[in-house]
């Protein structure tokens, strides 16, 4: 090999030692940069020139060494996994706040505690037994009971407005879905504008794998990388960016409930979630935070009527004398098996203040063995078996209509019929439950007061409390004891434990903490496997000060190396020169 060749081997050297110290440093000033992955220097030989050929082999000079290549340190097993998992992570992180969200509804609203109100109208019942015709103690009766509605409203409207919460969070996250996916496409389109020469856009790619990072935790995700270099990305199964366009997610508002469903636009606005599918880590169905906040937050505002059974219970009345649907009379979705905990809550809060206020009403009005043997007859509902009374009778004085307690907004407890050529005022039943026609004839928290009369008036309460002969009717004071003292429900129908009034709310509460307690297991678990992961990726990706300096010393080294033989060479050709003038 000549000298002068001996000066371009050196050269090689030292600029490949150069370059490497280069990779070395931009390593440690982003040590703490959150996404950076460490990079590594691969150098490789140049070109062999051939000067003969030997029987055993080529003789062969070598022309130095290159620098080859930048490469990202990574492995996309873990990458994958970490993805998963830190999408499962997310998903049961929002339930978990959920639960604790409304088990602090629950407990304790506004400094009031609902579970208060219910024990103040028991004592108020107790003390109408002792002297229904007190003014004493029907005034307070009528108190508590207003109190107990207000209450009941303020827990309901809570449940509501943290469920508005949610569905605003809905279009943020479908929004923030569409950002990174856009931002993926812009560094698809750079890395491989950057990447048609020889150098690798190592920082580019660090940027997409961290929006690839964030996308993860909002939904199930897959992805691979196509031949030009660009990554694309399906969420829940649906290309979301391809090689050449992003296909952004959109959201319609729900008619009457206002909520935001995200839909594929392109796809006909066909809905990006399977409402009805099992949620299961075995099926990958329990990741992210969008699924996540939909199921927690439901599709509409729940109330009694989503409180349905089992039809293998068809046959067995409810307490209020109603009976449990038939198969063929179930509506598809059923609140035992929602994935909302807001609707559950919703439900079994508005099923126990429902049978509450229409025993109450039932009672008070001397109409109960009249309703409950109309909601015992069947499917078809017999209304001959409604209370009725004459209008003429009504109307000149010579009878009263009964007062309830609680009445429905703009509903009134009696309309108008022709029965037989004779015009009576008969009690309007609540809509049948699987057509939700009618809403507004519902006993529900949202659409009830107290009778504005006897608020004004609980001496009108007294009315009552008489039989025919003006007498003292201690037994419908006997009858409200012996309803709050009765079990009226379970806490949802594929529950087999019956509650009184009194301690139905107590359950609802610990069932909502129960079902916060396995979360928190679940939270805890997948965040040690989350951590695990983490700490995998760091050991192969992150940079370690450690190795980078041991690095830069060994890169130093070689630097000096290349110099000096450089500078051999060169005192070897200045010596030649010398020596031939």
């Amino acid at each position: 090999m000549s000298l002068m060749s001996g000066l371009f081997v050196g050269a090689t050297g030292l600029q490949t030692s150069q370059n490497s110290l280069h990779t070395t440093a931009h390593n440690l000033s982003n040590i703490e940069t959150p996404g950076y992955v460490r990079q590594q220097t691969l150098h490789a030989d140049m070109t062999y020139n051939n000067i003969a050929n030997a029987p055993v082999s080529k003789m062969q000079i070598g022309l130095g060494v290159e620098y080859d290549i930048v490469r990202q340190v990574r492995d996309e097993f873990l990458d994958k996994s970490y993805r998963k998992e830190t999408g499962r992570s997310s998903f049961y992180e929002i339930c978990q706040e959920t639960t604790q969200e409304i088990e602090t509804l629950l407990g304790e609203f506004d400094g009031v505690a609902f579970q208060d109100s219910i024990a103040d109208l028991w004592v108020s019942v107790q003390e109408l037994q002792k002297d229904p015709l007190s003014a004493v103690t029907k005034g307070s009766f009528v108190n508590n009971a207003a109190q107990f509605i207000e209450r009941a409203q303020a827990v309901y409207k809570g449940l509501m407005d943290y469920q508005d919460n949610l569905n605003a969070r809905v279009n943020e996250f479908v929004d923030r879905i569409n950002d990174l996916a856009d931002e993926i496409h812009v560094l698809n389109e750079k890395i491989h504008k950057e990447e048609l020469g020889e150098q690798e856009a190592n920082d580019l790619r660090d940027q997409r794998n961290k929006a690839l990072d964030e996308l993860s935790t909002l939904g199930n995700i897959s992805y691979f990388t196509n031949a030009d270099g660009a990554t694309e990305v399906l969420f829940e199964g649906v290309s979301l960016v391809a090689r050449d366009r992003v296909f952004h997610m959109d959201t319609i508002v729900e008619e009457g409930t206002g909520f935001y469903t995200p839909v594929w636009p392109q796809n006909m606005n066909t809905e990006v979630f399977i409402r009805d599918e099992e949620i299961a880590t075995e099926f990958n169905t329990d990741i992210g935070e969008l699924k996540a906040i939909i199921l927690q937050r439901g599709d509409r505002r729940a109330n009694y009527t989503d409180m349905r059974d089992d039809p293998d219970n068809a046959d067995r009345p409810y307490a209020n004398g109603s009976y449990r649907y038939s198969e063929t009379e179930l509506p598809e979705k059923l609140i035992p098996t929602s994935k909302s905990v807001v609707m559950k809550v919703q439900a079994e809060l508005d099923s126990m203040v429902h049978s509450l206020m229409t025993e109450v009403n039932n009672i008070l009005t001397g109409e109960k063995d009249a309703i409950d043997a109309y909601n015992k007859s069947g499917p078809t509902k017999d209304e001959s078996l409604l209370p009725k009374y004459k209008k003429t009778d009504v109307d000149n004085g010579t009878i009263d209509l009964p007062k309830e307690l609680f009445v429905r907004l703009g509903t009134s407890r009696y309309e108008v019929k022709d029965i037989g050529g004779t015009e009576y005022y008969v009690y309007k039943p609540e809509a049948d439950y699987t057509t939700h026609a009618d809403i507004d004839s519902l006993y529900t928290i949202s659409n009830m007061k107290i009778n504005p009369d006897l608020l004004k008036t609980p001496s009108l309460l007294g009315d009552s409390f008489l039989t025919d002969q003006k007498e003292v009717d201690h037994a419908k004071a006997d009858a409200l004891v012996d309803a709050f003292n009765k079990p009226f429900s379970t806490l949802t129908p594929d529950l087999a434990t019956e509650y009184d009034y009194r301690d139905f709310y107590s359950a609802l509460v610990g069932q909502i903490a129960t079902e916060g307690s396995v979360y928190d297991s679940i939270v805890t678990a997948q965040q040690a496997a989350v951590h695990n992961l983490s700490d995998s990726r760091d050991s192969i990706m992150g940079v370690s000060s450690n190795e980078e300096l041991t690095n830069m010393i060994k890169y130093q080294n070689a630097y000096n190396a290349a110099s000096r033989y450089i500078t051999a060479c060169n005192d070897m050709l200045e010596n030649l020169i010398q020596n031939l003038a």
